[in-house]
């Protein structure tokens, strides 16, 4: 590699520059630098904004709120799942029927692990729930372990807006006994319910992943969600000795020898 008489990590390095890393400099210069960046992220937060406007002006779909979903206690109507509230978030957790608990989605896991409490959403007026197209008697026995206070329901043979495909941040709204549908996301448009993405990408080496945009020198990433599963130990891996990351918190989560799934046997 050719290196400039400015390369930071040339033989004109300033006194305490690291090798294969950014430059080392005085207080001043970093923040002239952070100020910079400032102006960047500022404007990401504008233009933030200015999508949440875009999203409560999307039109909306109405759907039958008597249709019925399968709770803790027993069938009932979708319009209970707004608790008397206007407004309702849902995250639909994809299900693998007969798989153990440490066969469940690790990406669902993420999202259900960090909506656990809904006591901000409730003040503001907003219910929450997992919904789910598992049989209820499985879905229990995995809330239970898991140690969830939140709502789940199932809506296993539930179409439409109540249902639908899993993997969803879905939000509601209730006028009187009508209900419909607002909005809805997945793929990374689920992140905003877990701050640890957000946390993560302000460290230095971000989320470790293969994909984002490291500077030269950095740990080599690992392919997506390395980190949503681990042994025993706390290693990150997906190995036949894995589980999702939080379930090691839960009593009774031990090494298991497969995912119980038949794309994952090991």
């Amino acid at each position: 590699m050719t290196r400039t008489p400015n390369d930071p990590n040339g033989p004109n390095a300033p006194t305490g520059a690291v090798p294969g890393r950014p430059p080392v400099v005085d207080p001043a210069t970093w923040q002239t630098a952070r100020d910079a960046l400032l102006v960047r992220e500022k404007a990401h937060t504008r233009e933030g904004d200015a999508l949440a406007a875009a999203r409560r002006r999307l039109p909306m779909v109405e759907f039958d709120g008597t249709v019925e979903v399968v709770g803790k206690d027993g069938p009932v109507p979708f319009l209970d799942l707004f608790q008397g509230r206007d407004e309702l978030v849902v995250y639909k957790h994809m299900w693998h029927d007969g798989a153990p608990h440490q066969g469940q989605c690790e990406g669902c896991t993420t999202a259900a692990w960090h909506l656990k409490d809904a006591v901000y959403l409730n003040a503001r007026g907003v219910s929450s729930a997992i919904l789910t197209t598992g049989r209820w008697d499985e879905v229990a026995s995995f809330v239970d372990f898991m140690g969830y206070a939140q709502p789940w329901y199932s809506v296993r043979d539930v179409d439409g807006p109540a249902g639908g495909p899993m993997g969803y941040l879905t939000c509601y709204l209730r006028d009187g006994d009508r209900t419909f549908l607002t909005y809805s996301t997945t793929g990374r448009g689920i992140e905003p319910v877990a701050a640890f993405f957000t946390l993560l990408d302000m460290t230095p080496y971000g989320r470790g992943e293969a994909w984002q945009d490291s500077p030269e020198g950095w740990p080599e990433g690992h392919a997506p969600c390395w980190y949503w599963r681990s042994d025993a130990d706390g290693n990150a891996t997906w190995g036949p000795t894995s589980r999702p990351a939080p379930q090691w918190t839960r009593p009774g989560a031990t090494p298991v020898t497969t995912l119980g799934r038949h794309d994952h046997d090991h």
